[in-house]
């Protein structure tokens, strides 16, 4: 069994790989998320699954494992669909 990521910077690099993932095989749900602003809903399932992974992936002692992941879901999905008009920026 692979040793679990242990190193906040290590697991928020495997984070934003998931999220980039994510948004890559589903552009035409961020882009109607975005500007509907319902990304979230969405994305649910796909976002549950990803979560879940990091989780199998990133020891379970460290701090603020869910934030990381939820900061990549901002830096990598949300940050750059800026371009797409929505009312939400």
């Amino acid at each position: 069994m692979a040793k679990l990521v242990d190193n906040p910077d290590l697991a928020f690099r495997l984070a934003r790989a998931i999220v980039s993932d994510i948004a890559l095989y589903n552009p035409e749900k961020v882009k109607e998320g975005i500007t509907n602003d319902n990304i979230f809903d969405l994305l649910a399932e796909e976002l549950t699954e990803g979560r879940e992974h990091f989780h199998t992936r990133v020891s379970p002692d460290m701090l603020n494992r869910d934030h990381l992941f939820d900061r990549a879901v901002v830096d990598v999905m949300i940050k750059q669909a800026g371009k797409i008009e929505s009312s939400i920026w």
